[in-house]
């Protein structure tokens, strides 16, 4: 640790409505990352998940009546019928990941630019890192 300087202890700089308005806008896109990043954890494990039944389903005959969970329960169906069910999910799947993704990369970027506004008014006063 170190101890600051006199120059870098006062930062007389006025926060502003507009200033409190970007990091109050700062925050919320911090937390709205971070409920992102564990809804992808969730997806990553459903992906997961359903890339391990593609597997066990091609082991199985066609005349074989398997059970695949829809919503809460467990239903029978046959396999190439859950062969197909399993396709849809999946791409169920990758159409939410890229959906967050798309969510994430634009909360990064609105969050890169009120970094730099806020950073280059209150310098050292002021911690946006996590």
């Amino acid at each position: 640790m170190r101890m600051l300087e006199q120059e870098e202890e006062t930062n007389d700089a006025e926060v502003t409505w507009e200033d409190q308005q970007r990091i109050n806008s700062f925050s919320k896109l911090n937390n709205r990352i971070r409920i992102i990043e564990e809804k992808l954890q969730d997806l990553k494990r459903e992906k997961e998940a359903l890339d391990d039944l593609s597997t066990e389903l091609e082991l199985a005959d066609e005349d074989e009546l398997v059970l695949y969970k829809v919503g809460e329960a467990f239903i029978h169906m046959k396999q190439p019928r859950a062969v197909k069910r399993l396709e849809k999910d999946q791409a169920s799947v990758d159409a939410r990941v890229s959906v967050l993704a798309v969510q994430a990369d634009e909360c990064e970027t609105q969050m890169k630019e009120l970094k730099v506004l806020l950073y280059s008014k209150f310098g050292t006063a002021i911690n946006l890192d996590e």
